[in-house]
């Protein structure tokens, strides 16, 4: 019975083949207007207005599906577009911690420069690696330490970056273990630098001014030593012969610039300073670790 049913099959589609080639024959050899072509016409007359009621009648569905599809692929294209985003601003971040670095680091091989090389100092070069919370960011650790040669009372200088000129002292080694070391910075109220003006013989003792921790001051100028806006101040290192009184920073590192002088030219003259280096920025530093014939 199966075998019956599978010959009727084939014997019928072999039918309809030499059929649909016979009536294609007939249908390339006839003229345009013969009995084929007006069938095929007549047909198409019938079905076309099924045709487009129908498409008419689908429209609205092929469009849901169409927008369905439209806002899957959108959807893929805004996820992907995110990651390139992230991507690209992971990249843009990466970049400028870069630039930063390189620009500090830049500083630091300016400071070595000017005036005079500080090579014979022993100069160390350490990263930030914390701060103290405050507002008055008195204190920064870095990553050396006794193991590197650091030791207590040390002179750190430091660049910010953002200039040649934005680079200089900032403080000394508080305290030092073996692979790190805690730096008390010139904002301390603690803290007090012998300096002197670079260009002049005004000498002093720079100190931070209270309440503002970018402002220092530098006390105990003569009144009839000039000292002006704008003028540069440095370390004035060590002026006795006696090595017991030896200055814990060597003369001439940058501190900062004259930006007024309260009553000046008076016995209580008092210049106010700004640090050359923005201590929130700062990211690198050097620890001297050799004094040079005691800092004179």
């Amino acid at each position: 019975m199966y075998d019956k049913t599978v010959r009727r099959r084939r014997a019928v589609l072999g039918l309809l083949v030499v059929s649909s080639l016979i009536l294609l024959t007939a249908y390339f050899g006839e003229r345009s207007g013969g009995a084929l072509h007006n069938v095929q016409r007549g047909i198409l007359e019938v079905v076309s207005p099924i045709q487009e009621g129908a498409s008419r009648a689908l429209k609205p569905v092929r469009d849901l599906f169409g927008w369905v599809g439209d806002t899957v692929s959108a959807k893929g294209d805004l996820k992907d577009t995110r990651a390139d985003r992230d991507q690209w601003r992971a990249t843009a971040i990466r970049n400028q911690a870069a630039v930063r670095e390189n620009d500090q680091l830049r500083g630091l091989l300016a400071l070595d420069k000017q005036p005079k090389s500080l090579q014979p100092y022993g100069p160390v070069t350490a990263r930030t690696i914390g701060s103290s919370p405050t507002l008055w960011y008195v204190k920064i650790t870095i990553d050396k330490g006794t193991s590197s040669g650091i030791h207590e009372d040390m002179p750190v200088i430091a660049s910010d970056g953002r200039s040649d000129s934005s680079n200089g002292l900032i403080g000394k080694v508080e305290s030092a273990t073996g692979n790190a070391s805690v730096v008390r910075l010139i904002t301390d109220s603690t803290m007090a630098v012998s300096a002197r003006t670079a260009l002049g013989n005004a000498t002093g003792l720079v100190q931070p001014s209270p309440g503002d921790p970018r402002d220092l001051i530098m006390r105990y100028v003569d009144k009839n030593e000039p000292i002006a806006k704008g003028n540069v101040v440095v370390t004035a290192g060590t002026a006795s012969q006696r090595s017991e009184l030896a200055s814990v920073y060597p003369p001439d590192l940058p501190i900062g610039r004259v930006t007024r002088v309260d009553n000046p030219s008076a016995s209580n003259q008092l210049p106010h300073l700004r640090p050359f280096v923005d201590l929130r920025r700062v990211q690198y530093v050097q620890v001297l670790t050799k004094p040079v014939n005691n800092n004179r």
